[in-house]
């Protein structure tokens, strides 16, 4: 493909990425990939163009563009290379016709930014969001043996965390390959260590979906007591089963739980559970750097909606919890509706429970637990609280 070519072929992935975003469609990396695999004639590096353009005009438009060419504009309109690619030759876009608007810049839709400004994020940090994340992987110390990591890592602020360049291409080593590391961001390693789990405990991933939290879980549980992976999505639970036996990660039960109808599944652990880790479904703003067409989907609706389950679910945590066990909280999200101010409202609700700060070597104090954030700490946008039931 002409470097022409690329971008028109970006303006193509665009367009299917805002109808998308419009009627909640599949995310944009589903689409990319399913662009290309009708167009065998584009090969690895048109491939990693076309992708770049699309994602760098994702990550300059705040509010949902119009059209495909109008987001494409927004990055011609601060690269001179790009701009002289709208030439109208053969595969290429058509000219830019004197007057046309580009799509409009900023960070997010203007009632998210009013809301993120409530919650105490500045424009500095609220820009962060967009950054590109980088490649946090966390050593799995349920697999013995000599660990050869590629070169040009360094560690993070997580215990068993290593950080590297976005383009690392960890899949492909053999340490990965062998399952003796795993793609997890730092900020979640960290939520993960806030639950503060003891071999031969009794512990309770409420929210497990493919298991990734659950693996970090079991590695510090050592493969011993009892841990539970529960979630109300079959499919997502079932990817856990392969990605445990890869990582060594034995005894893991899963339990697929009813919407609505949790407590009929769960009713064996009342009372019963040393932990239990409650990482709720929600907006993903601190996730924004890995996917920032989520910004265009979110609505004031759908955080209501999202605030509900979350409190809901925590009603529900805090019925499994034994006397002296912990409940963790976590979402990746940097609004207070769905942290401290969440926080706040379960105890409001559940006096038989206290907060206590959870001990990390990051995060920023924000109501009753921790926010962790790319503008302060490095890793995706979280909200930790973790309680101790009396």
């Amino acid at each position: 493909m002409t470097p022409a070519a690329r971008v028109q072929a970006a303006i193509e992935v665009l367009d299917l990425v805002i109808e998308a975003a419009r009627s909640n469609g599949a995310p944009a990396d589903r689409l990319i990939g399913d662009w290309f695999r009708t167009r065998r004639f584009a090969g690895s590096g048109d491939r990693r163009a076309v992708r770049e353009l699309a994602y760098r005009a994702i990550r300059l438009c705040g509010e949902v563009p119009e059209t495909g060419r109008a987001a494409m504009l927004r990055v011609a309109g601060e690269d001179p290379q790009v701009a002289a690619l709208f030439d109208g030759s053969r595969h290429a876009p058509a000219a830019i016709v004197a007057g046309e608007q580009a799509a409009a810049g900023g960070i997010a839709p203007a009632w998210l930014m009013q809301r993120l400004a409530e919650s105490g994020i500045d424009a500095a940090q609220a820009e962060s969001l967009l950054d590109r994340a980088p490649l946090d992987i966390r050593v799995n110390t349920l697999r013995a043996g000599v660990l050869e990591l590629p070169e040009g890592g360094q560690r993070s602020v997580a215990a068993n965390g290593w950080r590297y360049p976005p383009e690392t291409r960890i899949e492909q080593t053999s340490a990965y390959l062998e399952g003796m590391v795993e793609v997890q961001d730092a900020g979640s390693q960290l939520t993960c260590e806030a639950v503060a789990v003891r071999p031969g405990e009794t512990v309770i991933d409420l929210c497990a979906g493919a298991g990734g939290k659950t693996l970090a879980l079991a590695a510090a549980m050592e493969n011993t007591g009892r841990l539970i992976a529960a979630d109300a999505d079959r499919m997502r639970l079932s990817r856990l089963a392969p990605r445990a036996q890869r990582a060594g990660a034995t005894g893991i039960e899963t339990l697929l739980l009813d919407a609505n109808r949790e407590m009929e599944a769960l009713a064996p652990f009342v009372d019963k559970a040393d932990a239990v880790l409650v990482d709720a479904p929600c907006s993903g703003t601190g996730t924004w750097r890995r996917n920032p067409e989520a910004r265009w989907r979110l609505t004031d609706k759908q955080l209501d909606r999202y605030a509900a389950i979350q409190s809901r679910l925590l009603d529900i945590a805090a019925r499994l919890v034994r006397p002296g066990g912990r409940l963790v909280f976590v979402t990746c999200s940097l609004l207070d509706a769905e942290g401290a101010g969440q926080a706040a409202g379960f105890l409001a609700r559940n006096p038989g429970f206290r907060a206590e700060t959870p001990g990390l070597p990051a995060g920023t104090p924000r109501g009753a637990g921790l926010r962790l954030s790319p503008y302060r700490d490095g890793t995706d946008g979280f909200f930790v609280a973790r309680f101790v039931r009396l």
